[in-house]
This record gives structure tokens, C-alpha cells and sequence, in this order.
């Protein structure tokens, strides 16, 4: 069954706007949790733009689903993972400059890297998904490196100009979701996914986990967070 992670970190970007207490990413998550969702997303950037440290410490207490916290591939990161043991890890290419994540990240030029990371926090029993680009040798490196994850980059899906675009950004990701399979990673998906562009993500095969955070929490801002989460189940279905 395909499920779905909400992701919470812009409910800390309203808070962090004014340095403030509210809103709570926290009770943003229990709330998305009574809607439906089937695990909770979090990034902790290195430049702590939105979520903060003691948010993803009260989300491991809190998150009855699974928490999947998002992290640059760093030193810093590894140790806080280690302590506060989410459910799994997906390892996120970071720069200070970008607004949001722009791309995969590249297993390839930084195997040796990646592959001794993975094998750490593996070893802690901490599963590592690999966020990255549906591309044929990113694929095989991440299966050679023994993630157990991969999730596809689905952003020049959503952001293609016009419907030929689209559908050529659409076949590369059913390739690599057929390669995946093929290799034995487990797949999840996302990144610009909307209301009205996620039903064909939800056809590809094998996927097994779309996460989804900034059309949720824009539409959590006009009819609450229960709702916003109980319409994306429905647009995953095709029915929105």
C-alpha cells in the first residue's frame, strides 16, 4: 500500500519567521497524524532555518507513525541521528544559498563517503534511504553502497513547463523505479508534489512512500492541518 509522510518543516518556517513558540511543529504532527498520515518528515538543515534540534528530539517521543528525519550527509548530523535514533535517515544534499533542495545527491562522485556513513548508521539499526535523481548509474551506486532506500527526486517532474516535458520527466522515473526494483532497493518519492500532480507519481511501480510537505502545509494554513492531510489521501487515490 502507498503511504504518505508529511512533512512538517514548514510549520517551523511560520515559526521561525518571528522567533517565536507557534505554531508547533510538534502538534502540526499529531494533527497530521489524525489525518491520516502514515509517518512524519523532518529536515534538520544545517543552518537550523526551520526545525530545530529539540523539535526533532520531541517528535521522537511524540510521532506515533514513523519519523523519517531528512540530513545533510555531515559529521554533525550523524552523531544527532545516532542519538535521537528516527525510524530511518534519507542523506539530502545541502547548501546554505538554495531556498529548498535542488537536486539529488551524488552517490557516484562521493561513493566512498556515502558508503561508510550508510554502513554506520545501518549498523545502528538506523535504515538509510538516499534521496536522489532517477538516473540510470545513481541507481546502481546506491544498491552498491547497500542503502536500503532510495528516494526519487520527483522536482523537474513537477516543475516541467508544459505536458511533453512532463511526461518525458514521468517515463525517467518509471525507468528508475523498474531499475530499483531490479536492484532490490525499497523506493519513496517526492519533492514539488502538489494536490493536482501527484496522481501519476502514485501509478509508478514500486514505490512504497510519497513524502510531501509544502502544498500540505499551504493548504493546512486555510482549512487545518486534519483536512489538508485527509485531501492529499485523496488526490493519492486520484479522487481530489
Amino acid at each position: 500500500m502507498l503511504t504518505l509522510g508529511v512533512n512538517i518543516d514548514h510549520i517551523a518556517t511560520i515559526r521561525q519567521a518571528r522567533r517565536t513558540v507557534e505554531p508547533n511543529p510538534v502538534a502540526a504532527a499529531i494533527l497530521a497524524e489524525l489525518g491520516g498520515a502514515n509517518g512524519i518528515t523532518t529536515h534538520l538543515r544545517e543552518d537550523r532555518r526551520h526545525i530545530q534540534e529539540m523539535d526533532v528530539r520531541l517528535l521522537r517521543k511524540t510521532v506515533r507513525t514513523h519519523l523519517n528525519l531528512e540530513m545533510a550527509p555531515t559529521d554533525e548530523m550523524i552523531v544527532i541521528a545516532l542519538d535521537i535514533k528516527p525510524d530511518y535517515v534519507t542523506l539530502v544534499p545541502e547548501k546554505r544559498e538554495e531556498v529548498t533542495t535542488e537536486g539529488g545527491l551524488d552517490i557516484v562522485r562521493n561513493y566512498y563517503r556515502l558508503k561508510e556513513i550508510v554502513a554506520h548508521l545501518q549498523s545502528a539499526d538506523i535504515p538509510v534511504s538516499l534521496f536522489i535523481d532517477a538516473q540510470e548509474n545513481q541507481i546502481q551506486a546506491s544498491a552498491d553502497i547497500k542503502a536500503q532506500f532510495i528516494e526519487l527526486h520527483t522536482g523537474k517532474y513537477a516543475d516541467a513547463p508544459n505536458a511533453r516535458i512532463r511526461e518525458r520527466e514521468l517515463e525517467f522515473l518509471r525507468q528508475g523505479c523498474e531499475q530499483a526494483l531490479d536492484l532490490g532497493l525499497r523506493i519513496n518519492a517526492g519533492h514539488g508534489l502538489t494536490y493536482w500532480n501527484i496522481y501519476p507519481i502514485t501509478c509508478l511501480p514500486g514505490i512504497e512512500e510519497l513524502n510531501i510537505g509544502h502544498t500540505i502545509v499551504s493548504r493546512a494554513v486555510l482549512v487545518g492541518m486534519e483536512r489538508a492531510v485527509r485531501e492529499m489521501k485523496l488526490a493519492m487515490r486520484g479522487e481530489f
